[in-house]
């Protein structure tokens, strides 16, 4: 069992099933149980996922002082995450919709509100962060003034930058220079995933770099052993949709990561994992537990031929 420390996004979701995209104009639509409400958010995503895999946490984030708030403590209670950190300092807590077609893509309405005119207090998060073996600082504004704290304390910085569109990204340079992790899509890359994964390797420093590919799989590059090289995606059941997907594959990633200290393993088990995941509609739905995930690991090691 590991401890982590998780600063990030929480948001209330709405998923919308759709027949596909583009949408055709109707004035009115009937989608039987196709419309959920939960919690959700990139933070919330990553808590969940490491408390089901067995892990003990401390979480960060800011929410509203509205209605929604009330629902938000409510899950994480349900959910075993620890509410200390979550802290009111806002008018509304930021929202979501996400549509979702039969093939699994998804178009994704975020609205956070003004939550990136936040600011995290730094000393309320420094006893968790001074307990944690490895600190998770998603990419939301609030999290920014946490990450030379951390480095300071000498702990692990794992981050996911999702989609960038240059290596110079002014909002994200600050995470990307501090990750010992990085996480990103391949989504709007300048370059190959090889190109982009050398130049960060190169610039930034980082131990481990992972960039999704979606539905091809996910490159890996490890400094240590001067790797680079793609994993395949894993298939475990039907796709229902793909929102979540990549903060799945982060936070299992780091879960066996910090267990095995084998980036190789680690990338195996968590596209098995982020491929379940994906059986369901929410976000914050569809993780495997450890020991769920090492059964599903063995069932699909054929599919992992050449590594």
């Amino acid at each position: 069992m590991s401890r982590f420390f998780v600063a990030g996004l929480i948001n209330v979701e709405t998923t919308l099933a759709v027949g596909g995209f583009p949408i055709e104009y109707n004035p009115c639509n009937y989608p039987f149980f196709g419309v959920q409400t939960t919690v959700s958010g990139v933070g919330l995503n990553i808590a969940k996922a490491l408390t089901v895999l067995g892990n003990e946490l401390d979480f960060a984030s800011i929410i509203g002082g509205d209605e929604n708030a009330e629902l938000v403590r409510m899950n994480l209670q349900k959910n075993g995450i620890p509410i200390d950190g979550v802290i009111c300092q806002m008018d509304e807590t930021a929202q979501s919709v996400i549509l979702y077609d039969p093939s699994g893509r998804r178009q994704i309405y975020t609205d956070l509100k003004d939550i990136q005119g936040q600011s995290y207090p730094v000393e309320l998060a420094e006893p968790a962060l001074s307990a944690c073996d490895l600190a998770v600082i998603c990419n939301i504004n609030f999290s920014r003034p946490l990450l030379s704290i951390t480095k300071d304390m000498g702990k692990l910085i794992a981050t996911d930058v999702h989609a960038i569109f240059n290596l110079d990204d002014d909002y994200n340079r600050d995470y990307m220079r501090h990750a010992d992790i990085l996480f990103l899509s391949d989504e709007s890359l300048p370059d190959s995933p090889e190109a982009i994964a050398r130049d960060l390797m190169a610039r930034y420093h980082p131990l481990i770099i992972v960039i999704g590919l979606g539905a091809k799989g996910a490159l890996l590059s490890v400094r240590e052993d001067e790797f680079m090289g793609r994993f395949p995606a894993v298939r475990t059941r039907e796709v229902v949709n793909s929102i979540g997907a990549g903060d799945a594959l982060f936070s299992s990633f780091l879960d066996r990561y910090l267990r095995t200290r084998d980036p190789y393993r680690a990338l195996r088990a968590a596209m098995v994992f982020a491929s379940y995941k994906i059986g369901e509609k929410g976000a914050a739905d569809g993780f495997l537990t450890g020991e769920e995930l090492d059964r599903w690991v063995q069932k699909t090691a054929d599919q992992f031929p050449h590594q």
